[in-house]
This record gives C-alpha cells, sequence and structure tokens, in this order.
C-alpha cells in the first residue's frame, strides 16, 4: 500500500504543518468548522450506538468514521495542529512564527467549537423534537458524560484535575499518531487502516479530546445536566486542551521530528583486532 519510510514520513508532517499555518484565514475557519462538525456527528452516532446496543467497543469501533472522513477531505482538528504546526516553526520554515503558530490554534479553536456546538443543538434538537418532549436514552447519556467528566473529576479535587489532564495527554498522543499514521500510506486504504486502530482506542478508553468535547459538553446543558458552563471550562475543556497540547507536541510532533529530521549522525564502525592467542611455554 506504498508505504513511506519514517525519514520521508517526518518531512510530510513538516510540509503539512506549514501549510497549515499559512493557510487563509476564511479557509482556516472553513476546514475547522467541518472536520469539529464531522467528528462530533461521529461522537453522537457511537454514543447512539452503545446505548442502543449496549456494547461500548462496538460504538468506539465505529467512532472512527468520522475522524478519517475529515482528514481525507483536508479538514482540520486543534488536536492536529497542535502537533503539526510547532514542527514547521522548529525547521525554521518560511513565514512560521510563534504569532503564526498561535493565530492557527486560535482559529481552528474557533471553528472547532462553532461546527461542535452545531452539531450539539442540531443533535439535541432532534432528540427531543425541539426540546418539547424529555430527553431519551441517548439525551440522558449525553447529559450523563457531562455530568460524570466534570463534576465526576471536581470530587476528587486535585487528584482529579491531574487524571484529567493526562486523559487529554494519553488522548492526543493517540489522536495524533492517527495523524501521522495515514501519512505512511498514499492511498486511502492503508490511510484509514493507519488511523482506525489509534482513534478507536482513545475513544473506548475514555481519553479526553477537547474537540469532542465541545460537543459532548453543550449537548448535556442544552439538556438539562446538572452542571454549569465554569464546570465544563475548569473541569474539562481547558485541562483537556493543555494535555492534548503536551500529548500531540511531545509524544508525536517532537519525538518524530527529532529523531527523524534532525537524527543525530550514526555512531561509527569500530573494528575489533582479533585477540591474540596466548603462547605456551
Amino acid at each position: 500500500m506504498s508505504y513511506v519510510p519514517p525519514a520521508e514520513l517526518a518531512r510530510a508532517m513538516v510540509d503539512a504543518g506549514h501549510s497549515k499555518v499559512l493557510t487563509s484565514t476564511r479557509d482556516t475557519l472553513i476546514r475547522a468548522f467541518m472536520g469539529g462538525a464531522l467528528l462530533t456527528l461521529a461522537a453522537a452516532f457511537a454514543v447512539t450506538v452503545t446505548v442502543q446496543t449496549g456494547n461500548a467497543l462496538l460504538g468506539a469501533a465505529l467512532f472512527p468514521v468520522g475522524f478519517c472522513l475529515l482528514y481525507l477531505l483536508g479538514f482540520d482538528l486543534l488536536t492536529g495542529v497542535f502537533t503539526l504546526a510547532p514542527i514547521a516553526y522548529l525547521d525554521r520554515r518560511p513565514g512560521v512564527t510563534i504569532g503564526a503558530v498561535l493565530r492557527n490554534w486560535g482559529l481552528v479553536f474557533v471553528g472547532n467549537f462553532a461546527g461542535a456546538f452545531t452539531v450539539a443543538v442540531i443533535i439535541t434538537f432532534v432528540l427531543t423534537y425541539g426540546y418539547s418532549i424529555p430527553p431519551n436514552d441517548v439525551a440522558e447519556k449525553l447529559m450523563h458524560i457531562g455530568e460524570g467528566r466534570t463534576l465526576g473529576y471536581a470530587e476528587h479535587g486535585a487528584a482529579g484535575m491531574a487524571t484529567l489532564f493526562l486523559r487529554g495527554v494519553l488522548c492526543n498522543w493517540m489522536v495524533s499518531t492517527g495523524v501521522v499514521a495515514a501519512m505512511m500510506s498514499k492511498h486511502v486504504t492503508g490511510k484509514v487502516l493507519g488511523m482506525w486502530m489509534p482513534i478507536m482506542l482513545f475513544f473506548y478508553m475514555g481519553f479526553e479530546h477537547s474537540v469532542v468535547n465541545m460537543f459532548l459538553f453543550p449537548s448535556g446543558l442544552l439538556l438539562g445536566a446538572d452542571f454549569t458552563i465554569a464546570d465544563y471550562l475548569v473541569w474539562n475543556e481547558i485541562p483537556t486542551v493543555l494535555g492534548n497540547l503536551v500529548g500531540g507536541l511531545v509524544f508525536v510532533g517532537l519525538a518524530i521530528y527529532t529523531t527523524h529530521v534532525r537524527a543525530r549522525p550514526k555512531r561509527a564502525a569500530v573494528e575489533i583486532a582479533p585477540a591474540r592467542e596466548t603462547e605456551t611455554v
């Protein structure tokens, strides 16, 4: 399936980061909006499958369809640009400054949130016939997710905050691995296979993805869940964003860039002289 070796893959990552940073404001916002919308539609699908079948693994196994579609269509997620944009800066690509990287992150965040929130409004409206009937089983699940993953962390104080942050780290370690794995092939089948497993893993393990949460928690609030916007921001979104940044940048972007773009020279081979035979007297 036309395998791309690591050194070539690393250069493709830098090229992708360079391209994303230089993309126009309009196009960045459109691509981020659509990325957030497609990913969160897949999240709604996965929650529905889980509730209706009682099988969380099946829901997680089907969730990557949204990620694969948005990647193949060239849309953007905050988790992806956290990984790719900084390595273009480290590679000293023209026009890539710290300000340009931060601008890209800000635009993608806004676009992702707009797309995810749009899906949240539409899905909750559909589930409740315009908020005119009580929440059904799927809507109840969305409410419980929002409560458990805000107030549930808050109950544990600092340990809860650390757990939330680390789940964000693990999430984007996997999600960005999926982004990079897609670049290892030049064919659609290979790209999809490369993306599927790490995305399924993060969703099934309950790791925290900032963009997915932009759908889950507003959905819960729209449905009347028992937590506040401040709970959502402090006890989920902000720590998750920071964890996603660390996970994608440190464990994927910097790791691959350091060892495959700025690799140290190989050690020189040292010939070992054959041992002399001991003379006998």
